[in-house]
């Protein structure tokens, strides 16, 4: 009786492993990074970190490659496609040129792209309001500040980013009507997110100003934000993943861009034969943006600031504030 009990126990055990082995043959994931890096502690970073989870928590590996420069788009998405990696996700909306031609080209392979909608039936678009976060994290900007003076830095010159802006803006003015924001782009070519020494300088010249809270939604040219303000013993406010730990004691907090659930979420419906295409919004309501505590900034933020953004969160989410996206009409009203 016992034999046979175990006997029947490793039959199950072994279908239970032929069974995975067979799953994890039907999923071959990849990732595509944008310019300036997995590694970047921001954007790309945060897709790397979706797509670590994922592999942890299935023990499926995944294919990736960082591109050098924007030449190499349509030959490494067609690489992945024509090797039959699926899903494939492509982290950043320059790759909506080379995804609107390949999809056409293998319908039977299913594609994600973060930060850009691209129709097709077999492309996941996935899109943040970053305008919601952003908004957050300006309350949180004019409640620190001291001299009344914040302000932003951005990548490259787009309206994606001016979406980031504006937001902010409209979450400092709406704290204090009295603010002065500050604002500058780092440039108008791709090279804009991965400049953190122009980063540093930008900072500089805003803190002359007046600047004592400087927000930066600049991929890797934020890092040089991030540095400038501690040199100066000012608060930046990081961005996408959670900064708070590069320059403890001085980064007020980060706008939280969740492009690792976008980028977990792809891969888990994959596997799970759920992938649906068409256009996913994360905003505040469902989770895609928000603001980062931890250990690094916990005394920094004062009960006062922390309680001014948990109502802005919760009127944004119940719909009683409603910050203007810059995107919908290319002007920022604060």
């Amino acid at each position: 009786m016992l034999h046979n009990i175990k006997r029947t126990l490793l039959g199950l055990v072994a279908t239970a492993a032929l069974a995975g082995i067979a799953h994890a043959e039907d999923i071959k994931p990849a990732i595509i990074y944008d310019l300036g890096g997995k590694f970047d502690k921001s954007f790309n970073e945060a897709a790397y970190n979706g797509a670590e989870k994922f592999k942890s928590e299935t023990g499926i590996d995944y294919r990736d490659f960082e591109i050098a420069n924007d030449s190499q788009r349509e030959q490494a998405l067609r690489r992945f496609a024509k090797d039959g990696n699926n899903p494939i996700v492509m982290a950043g909306f320059s790759w909506s040129a080379a995804l609107e031609k390949i999809a056409d080209e293998y319908p039977d392979l299913s594609f994600a792209i973060i930060d850009m909608v691209v129709d097709k039936p077999n492309v996941r678009s996935v899109v943040f309001k970053e305008e919601e976060g952003s908004y957050l994290v300006g309350v949180m900007a004019a409640k620190a500040s001291k001299s009344g003076t914040v302000s932003f830095v951005g990548g490259m010159d787009i309206p994606l980013i001016r979406k980031f802006s504006c937001g902010y803006k409209g979450g400092v003015m709406a704290t204090n009507g009295e603010a002065k924001v500050l604002e500058a782009m780092t440039g108008t070519t791709p090279d804009a997110w991965n400049d953190p020494v122009k980063g540093g300088e930008i900072a500089k010249s805003q803190m002359d100003q007046g600047s004592d809270v400087i927000y930066a939604a600049a991929g890797g040219t934020g890092m040089g934000v991030l540095q400038a303000a501690a040199d100066a013993d000012k608060y930046a406010i990081g961005v996408d993943s959670n900064q708070n730990g590069i320059q403890p004691g001085h980064v007020l907090t980060s706008m939280l861009k969740r492009v690792d659930v976008a980028v977990y979420d792809a891969f888990k419906a994959a596997k799970d034969g759920t992938f649906e295409p068409g256009i996913n919004v994360l905003g505040l309501k469902e989770g895609g943006v928000d603001y980062a505590m931890d250990d690094n900034n916990k005394d920094l933020v004062t009960d006062d600031m922390k309680a001014a953004v948990e109502a802005a969160k919760t009127d944004i989410i119940d719909g009683k504030i409603e910050v203007h996206d810059y995107m919908s009409d290319e002007t920022c009203p604060y």
